[in-house]
């Protein structure tokens, strides 16, 4: 059965979430499906879908307008859809307004990203239980809060942890990755790779670094966003300019991944699955995180990487410790992660079930 699934996405921004959209897209076409994504065309998703050959679509859709509710509807209306798959909160309301003019109307299949507070409206209920069809989320820690929040039926939830390339991500030579980097191979390098976010947690982060006082713990931080000046201001001011490398965003992270020796994300907020934790994970590297979101549905504590506490530099400083102190430990936490990120998070695994999903919500409409 061959579909047309079209993905909306809002969102101008650049993370995890419009990563997953282009790479399922991917896979959806390699498995012989139509795709199409609507998304505005100052929006970084729009010029990245069309670099790898993907069918973008740019409408303005980034805002909660009746602009951008017209001509969702009238693409909508021109096209024909096997699934409409949304994914932010602007694009979710304009795709399921749009549907409600049409007699005969698509599917919405709604993903939920993040972990952020959804209000307990009725008008939430209304989204995400009658507009959506079916409801995907990207851990089971945040389809079990959606159900307990909106009073929704269990089975009208599902959750599609993302999927990865586990031959991408893999573990590799270290001296080499930093020779090709150009990163110091005389130090242990900590790094993060991350949107330069607040809940990211990279004020925290290099708190930490500066606690420990050693000259030979270096960070890399990977990554761009509306924090850059923030955090490039604190480096300055925790006098930490000759240890700490700001790479920017890049297109190789498995080749960074590689050169760490150890991999941080501590998060305080907004997570399912961070994918750069589980690309970490793959790469056999110990990895230090926090309970947050979704985080302890891929990380176990003490067997595939450390937990600290959100907003504690002084707990992450300890964990840093610990691990550049004990190879042993090291290596123990790398080769575990690397397993449980195998069995869990295959990038074929996630395409499977949302090829199952799509297909059983277009059945359904289709013979109602």
């Amino acid at each position: 059965m061959s579909l047309h699934i079209v993905h909306t996405e809002s969102s101008c921004g650049w993370g995890g979430q419009e990563i997953r959209i282009l790479e399922e897209s991917r896979g959806m076409v390699a498995r012989g499906h139509r795709v199409t994504i609507l998304c505005p065309s100052e929006s970084h998703i729009y010029q990245r879908a069309l670099d790898r050959g993907l069918n973008a679509i740019a409408l303005p859709i980034a805002r909660k307008n009746l602009r951008g509710l017209f001509a969702m509807r009238a693409w909508l209306k021109a096209n024909s859809a096997s699934v409409i798959n949304t994914h932010s909160s602007t694009d979710s309301w304009l795709a399921a307004l749009a549907n409600t003019t049409f007699a005969h109307r698509a599917p919405i299949v709604r993903t939920r990203h993040v972990s952020a507070p959804v209000s307990p409206s009725m008008s939430s209920r209304w989204l995400y239980g009658t507009a959506a069809k079916h409801v995907v989320t990207t851990g089971e820690s945040l389809r079990q809060t959606l159900i307990q929040e909106l009073n929704l039926p269990a089975s009208q939830l599902t959750s599609v942890p993302t999927g990865h390339d586990t031959t991408r991500f893999a573990p590799g030579d270290q001296l080499t990755a930093r020779q090709q980097l150009g990163l110091r191979t005389d130090v242990r390098w900590v790094g993060i790779v991350a949107t330069l976010r607040s809940w990211k947690g990279h004020v925290h982060l290099l708190q930490a670094i500066a606690q420990l006082n050693d000259p030979s713990v270096h960070l890399v931080i990977v990554g761009d966003g509306p924090q850059f000046n923030a955090i490039h201001s604190l480096i300055i001011k925790l006098g930490l300019s000759d240890r700490v490398v700001m790479a920017g965003e890049r297109s190789d992270p498995e080749l960074w991944l590689r050169a760490f020796d150890i991999f941080c994300l501590p998060s305080y907020a907004n997570e399912g699955v961070p994918q750069a934790l589980v690309q970490a994970m793959l790469t056999g590297l110990p990895v230090i995180s926090t309970p947050v979101g979704a985080i302890l549905e891929a990380l176990s504590n003490n067997r595939s990487g450390l937990i600290v506490e959100p907003k504690q530099p002084a707990q992450l400083a300890a964990a840093i410790e610990l691990i550049l102190s004990s190879t042993d430990l090291s290596l123990k936490l790398g080769r575990q992660a690397r397993l449980d990120a195998l069995s869990k998070f295959g990038f074929d695994s996630m395409i499977d079930s949302m090829v199952s999903i799509f297909e059983s919500v277009s059945n359904q409409t289709q013979t109602i």
